[in-house]
């Protein structure tokens, strides 16, 4: 029961997080943050308090998510692409006809001359 109550807890903080960073409120989700870590350390779930050692350790990344607009969502799904690609094309035995087949269609054609 405490582990989901703690969970929810984060969760509810990364909501609250969402919304704050369009008014740029970046020192409310820190403290915010920081009530969540003293949430956990009270509580004395050691499972939690794993989980919160690793949300500490990567906090820097976990605070720039919500002020910076960046993810590789795109390269992600161009490497999804191509390991379908891949996985069809299990028949080729030339490393160059499924290269090209991958640029095709990504439609990198100007690839395919070099």
């Amino acid at each position: 029961r405490t582990a989901y109550e703690l969970k929810e807890a984060f969760r509810a903080w990364f909501e609250r997080s969402k919304r704050r960073m369009t008014t740029g409120q970046a020192g409310a989700i820190r403290d915010d943050l920081y009530a969540f870590y003293r949430q956990v350390e009270a509580s004395g779930c050691p499972d939690m308090a794993q989980a919160a050692a690793t949300v500490r350790r990567w906090q820097t990344e976990i605070l720039n998510s919500f002020t910076f607009d960046y993810h590789n969502g795109t390269v992600e799904g161009l490497n999804n692409q191509t390991k379908v690609i891949k996985r069809n094309a299990f028949g080729f035995q030339r490393y160059d006809r499924l290269r090209a087949k991958v640029l095709l269609h990504h439609q990198y054609k100007w690839s395919l001359a070099g």
